[in-house]
């Protein structure tokens, strides 16, 4: 079997989004607009890059000739040079998306219940996206995920603590 067959075989084989037949574009992007920083295009183009990762980066080529084939509410075909903008794209969001939070987590704006809550919602959405795309996680996977994610933010709490107290330290040095 030739590269060109096997990848037919796969495409045929590929189940992700399929809850999506059916599916406006614009719809899928006003929910992602709604509860997220990124959009259909960079979702879609984000996932298939992971799933069609090789020891030599993603198939841009081949995510970007079968877009439409691949993703019911994808309608062209892109370059290569398209994907991997939007792949990128994705990746600066999901960076400044980490940061934002971080810091608000860092300076003490919220409170451990808010970030715990914050956590919560976030974790919804993201199910809800691997739901919808068609990806199974193992429960061990989502618990080492969130055990991850719980020992940072423990990590990230007593920083932020140690912070405030040093700062209180410094403005009663200089009174």
């Amino acid at each position: 079997m030739d590269l060109e067959e096997k990848e037919e075989l796969f495409a045929e084989k590929y189940r992700k989004f399929k809850k999506m037949d059916g599916a406006a574009y614009e719809r899928v992007n006003t929910f992602l607009r709604r509860h997220t920083y990124i959009t259909a295009r960079e979702w879609a183009i984000a996932r298939l890059c992971s799933d069609f990762q090789t020891p030599a980066g993603a198939e841009m080529t081949y995510i970007g000739e079968h877009l439409p084939e691949l993703v019911p509410f994808m309608k062209d075909a892109y370059t290569p040079q398209a994907v991997n903008q939007a792949r990128s794209s994705f990746k600066k969001k999901v960076k400044k998306a980490g940061a934002t939070f971080f810091y608000g987590a860092m300076c003490g704006f919220f409170t451990a219940e808010q970030l715990d809550d914050i956590l919560f919602e976030a974790s919804e959405v993201a199910r809800f996206l691997l739901e919808v795309e068609g990806t199974n996680l193992e429960i061990d996977q989502e618990i080492d995920i969130e055990d991850r994610i719980t020992n940072v933010m423990k990590q990230v709490a007593e920083a932020s603590a140690r912070l405030k107290k040093r700062s209180g330290e410094d403005r009663g040095r200089e009174s």
